[in-house]
């Protein structure tokens, strides 16, 4: 046999395909690394929620709600004085009229000062037959009037 002549055994192909295969893998899951960690670079760690967010975002949602079904007087029992006295009787009774097809969204509110929230709210009116719903960008002041009673202060 001369050295041209010399065969490959099947071991030894396997044996250079596990030297092989180590390499390989190894690139692999450094790739996927480099790709998943920018993906967990961005996500933030959620800070622990003040304990009157949740029923300050109540007291909005059952305003939004006293709105949406034209409920004035279940909207009128969530507003502080201050709120009552700022908007006019005509404001608030057009404000709490039956808006027809109509829906809301609040998104994630902000503490102003201890015991004031504002949530940025989005209302969508449906337009008549023909025409495309509406939507105004507003917001909502929610306080805490003492006791962990909170009310609306400043209507959408």
């Amino acid at each position: 046999m001369t050295l041209c002549e010399i065969r490959v055994t099947p071991a030894s192909r396997r044996l250079s395909e596990r030297h092989l295969a180590f390499p390989r893998l190894w690139l692999s899951l450094s790739l996927c690394l480099l790709f998943l960690l920018p993906l967990a670079a961005k996500i933030k760690p959620t800070a622990a929620l003040d304990p009157g967010y949740v029923p300050a975002l109540a007291a909005a949602d059952r305003l939004l709600q006293a709105w949406q079904s034209g409920d004035a007087e279940s909207g009128m029992i969530l507003l502080t004085t201050h709120a009552k006295q700022s908007a006019t009787t005509e404001v608030v009774e057009r404000f709490f009229s039956d808006p027809g097809p109509s829906a809301y969204e609040i998104a994630h509110g902000k503490l102003l000062k201890p015991g004031r929230y504002e949530f940025p709210v989005v209302l969508v009116i449906g337009g008549a037959k023909n025409s495309h719903p509406r939507r105004r960008f507003t917001s909502i002041v929610v306080v805490n009037t003492g006791n962990n009673d909170w009310a609306v202060d400043k209507l959408p």
